[in-house]
């Protein structure tokens, strides 16, 4: 791994007693994408806000950009970028006033503020609607200017809380195509989703959490191995072909009425190379094969099988907690955005 840009050892948080987080253990590598998932309720808003200083953990240790979460806030502040589920965007002024007023915020001289505001407008391809009133934009328009507004204090880690969440699919990919280019420069992100695409397209590491601790983590393809249920679908058009191979391979499981059979095979090279040879062998030539691997939704559903409602209830009551704090006014250079 790249050295850490987030380091995060027993951190717990209740509500209550109502346990959110307990003992939470995650370290992101610089310039990389961290995705963390779970169910609604699950507690992965609650770790945003406490590793942005949004919210105070319980216990634990964090630091962030090289600074300790607990000691220097404001320097955590200083190094990070959020964007939240819900647009910061202020729909009253125009898309270039908003990026302006967060020039403002970040004391960027007058002159700076203006080159940095109409580069990022540019770069998310908003200058078109720069002079429009931001309420006029769409989903995923607004999305692009919260991130825009984010990026102005040039932040070297930034949190994205389901960043896509309501976006249509081309908005999303173009969100994608976004996240994609803030990595190429350099910047770390750590990303909440609820969908399990893109923490597959995007993440370089995945940290799946359940009831409140971390139940799995590694790279897309580590978690999906540690998954059972691959298997190699063969499809038959000739019955007395479908028999001739439901007899040799014993161990399929049988669908008669499509000629189907299903075999136990984690889809690896060595694997499925046995597989053929074995049909080879036996003179068996099926009319379709296909091979299907875990995927991150079959690892989703078996790890977070447990969640329960009550998670979802304690959820909630942390984003209230969280919307609280996040109303206390913040020295406006290191303003979290």
């Amino acid at each position: 791994m790249t050295n850490p840009a987030i380091t995060a050892n027993g951190l717990r948080k209740s509500y209550g007693d109502k346990v959110v987080l307990d003992g939470v253990d995650l370290t992101v590598g610089e310039g990389t994408v961290f995705a963390l998932l779970g169910p609604n309720g699950a507690g992965k808003t609650t770790a945003v806000k406490i590793l942005s200083t949004l919210v105070t953990a319980d216990a634990g240790q964090v630091t962030v950009a090289g600074h300790d979460l607990g000691r220097a806030p404001q320097k955590v502040r200083s190094a990070i970028g959020v964007t939240g589920q819900f647009s910061a965007v202020d729909g009253l002024i125009t898309g270039e006033e908003n990026m302006l007023l967060m020039a403002d915020l970040h004391h960027l001289p007058k002159a700076e503020g203006r080159r940095v505001a109409a580069d990022l407008l540019a770069r998310f391809d908003l200058v078109d609607a720069a002079k429009k009133p931001a309420s006029t934009y769409s989903g995923g328009m607004k999305r692009r200017l919260d991130i825009a507004m984010t990026l102005v204090g040039n932040p070297r880690i930034i949190f994205l809380d389901e960043p896509t969440t309501g976006l249509d699919p081309r908005s999303r990919h173009n969100m994608w195509q976004i996240i994609r280019a803030l990595v190429a420069d350099g910047v770390t992100v750590f990303l909440t989703t609820q969908y399990l695409e893109e923490a597959d397209e995007l993440a370089d590491r995945i940290a799946v959490l359940n009831g409140g601790r971390i139940v799995a983590e590694g790279t897309a393809d580590q978690l999906k191995r540690q998954i059972p249920g691959g298997h190699v679908r063969l499809r038959f058009t000739d019955p007395d072909a479908y028999r001739t191979a439901a007899g040799t391979l014993a161990e399929s499981v049988r669908d008669d009425e499509a000629l189907t059979l299903q075999i136990a095979n984690d889809g690896t090279q060595r694997a499925l190379r046995r597989l053929l040879d074995r049909l080879d062998t036996a003179g068996i030539e099926a009319d379709e094969l296909t091979v299907h691997t875990p995927d991150l939704d079959d690892v989703f559903f078996a790890l977070t099988a447990t969640a329960t409602e009550a998670a979802a209830t304690t959820e909630a009551a942390a984003t209230t907690e969280a919307a609280a704090a996040a109303t206390v006014p913040a020295q406006p250079k290191e303003a979290v955005r």
